[in-house]
């Protein structure tokens, strides 16, 4: 029977220091992700350039316009409310 002592069995069960693996180095992540970036912001152009369907200046020019009377009649019907709801309150106070 072999003999050990305190420090070789403390030795054994301690907790070993990291030892290199066979993980990426920071370096090889890095340009994997320039790469990746490369990749996406290629595919991003050739969807604008090629698969996106851009409005002509006339049909922008009737959209804009579309938008343009909505907001002026939301805002109005917001008015119209405010004016109300002012008069009630006013009603109600002056009781």
């Amino acid at each position: 029977m072999i003999s050990t002592g305190v420090a070789q069995l403390v030795e054994h069960w301690s907790p070993k220091p990291a030892v290199g693996s066979s993980s990426l180095s920071s370096r090889a992540r890095k340009r994997i992700k320039v790469e990746k970036l490369k990749i996406y912001l290629r595919d991003v152009f050739v969807e604008l350039k090629e698969r996106t369907t851009w409005p002509t200046f006339k049909q922008l020019q009737k959209d804009s316009l579309l938008v343009l009377g909505a907001s002026i009649a939301f805002a109005l019907v917001i008015k119209i409310m405010n004016i109300a709801f002012e008069f009630i309150m006013d009603f109600i106070y002056d009781l």
